[in-house]
């Protein structure tokens, strides 16, 4: 399967729904397989909080493949023999779409703490301006999990002529005060480390000893995306080997676990990206702009494919109830389908346990 890299720069504004504007923007995207004639075999798939365009397959040199690889190509449940599968970096983030530390507008100096809020409407909105320049007048469907889930549904809402199929896994209508906690963490872990320096820190800065709060920070969401069985089954009560029982600093493998996660996270990705995405997360509701959750979601004309996770404590299996829920109660039961995958392993199980749900994506996709 074939990977073609892309971006595309926008030097129109886009107006954003905090009333502010972004004067031109970059989208940086991924696409397998070959658009048909009519352009009708798109699918496009959204990606999760710390997620990047490379949803599948290996860059030369590389060892890992895309973060959704085990379901995205040749006789898989997204077959690229048959349909244009499109991810694309959402505004914010670090892989090659404009957020704080790069350049908006060509020549410009990046705006730092001084870029935009962005919502989940905003992400979505910038991404309708790229289907619309590479001639995708409708997909075939769109599907996301977690903050990938949101704009799949925000697109079911504000979109509701451009697909006829949605479908969200782990996911939820409007985030939490429990999923805010956990980023208040990591944003406070960011915002208070002296070396962030008030977001004006070099890109190379953090490369070889990354930035401490944020590592703490996401070692605290890091639990969030596990859950206590899959921390035991995984770890138990292991110690690690080199360590001793009685030396104040000896690790269990879990912590040893989350120390490796953390750090090596806080070098790749970038802390300003992070703290603008978790705002985006933090703020969405996809009744905010409607009198009700049932206002909003009775604008969806697409069949709604629903995932939800048994073990997921970020995005619980009731988030997902309220929205089938809503939908039947506007009577349109015949619109909306759940499934509760029985899973312990937490919020990531839509990245892990592929064999536990691929079948209801071929199930929606055909």
């Amino acid at each position: 399967m074939k990977i073609n890299s892309s971006s595309e720069y926008f030097g129109e504004q886009l107006y954003l729904e905090s009333g502010r504007i972004l004067e031109g923007y970059t989208l940086a995207y991924e696409s397998y397989g070959v658009l048909n004639k009519d352009k009708s075999n798109a699918i496009v798939v959204f990606h999760a909080l710390t997620g990047s365009q490379h949803a599948a397959g290996k860059y030369e040199g590389d060892s890992k493949a895309g973060w959704w690889d085990p379901l995205i190509g040749d006789d898989k449940a997204l077959d690229t023999q048959k349909y244009f599968v499109i991810c694309v970096n959402v505004l914010g983030s670090c892989f090659g779409s404009s957020g704080p530390t790069s350049q908006t507008k060509k020549g410009a100096t990046p705006l730092r703490l001084k870029f935009p809020v962005i919502t989940i409407s905003d992400m979505v909105n910038a991404q309708m301006s790229l289907f619309k320049r590479l001639g995708i007048a409708k997909a075939y469907a769109v599907i996301g999990g977690s903050l990938g889930g949101m704009q799949a549904l925000c697109v079911g809402v504000e979109y509701p002529e451009f697909t006829d199929r949605v479908i969200m896994l782990a996911s939820t209508s409007a985030t939490s005060p429990w999923t805010i906690s956990y980023n208040k963490l990591a944003m406070e872990g960011i915002i208070k480390d002296s070396r962030f320096k008030d977001g004006n820190y070099k890109k190379e800065d953090f490369e070889e000893l990354p930035l401490n709060g944020f590592a703490i920070g996401r070692m605290a969401g890091h639990i969030s995306f596990l859950s206590p069985d899959s921390m035991n089954k995984k770890f138990g009560r292991n110690y690690v080997e080199t360590d001793g029982l009685y030396e104040l600093f000896g690790r269990f493998q879990i912590e040893r676990y989350m120390e490796y996660n953390g750090y090596n996270f806080a070098k790749r990705f970038d802390p300003l990206s992070y703290i603008y995405i978790i705002k985006a997360m933090n703020i969405f509701d996809a009744s905010r702009n409607y009198d009700s959750l049932s206002d909003s979601l009775k604008n969806i004309k697409a069949k709604m494919t629903l995932i939800s996770f048994r073990g997921d404590m970020l995005f619980m299996p009731s988030e997902m109830e309220i929205i089938r829920d809503t939908i039947k109660d506007l009577g349109r039961g015949e619109k909306v389908e759940y499934h509760c995958v029985d899973s312990s392993y937490g919020h990531d199980a839509f990245l892990v346990e592929y064999d536990k749900f691929d079948f209801y994506i071929k199930k929606a996709i055909e």
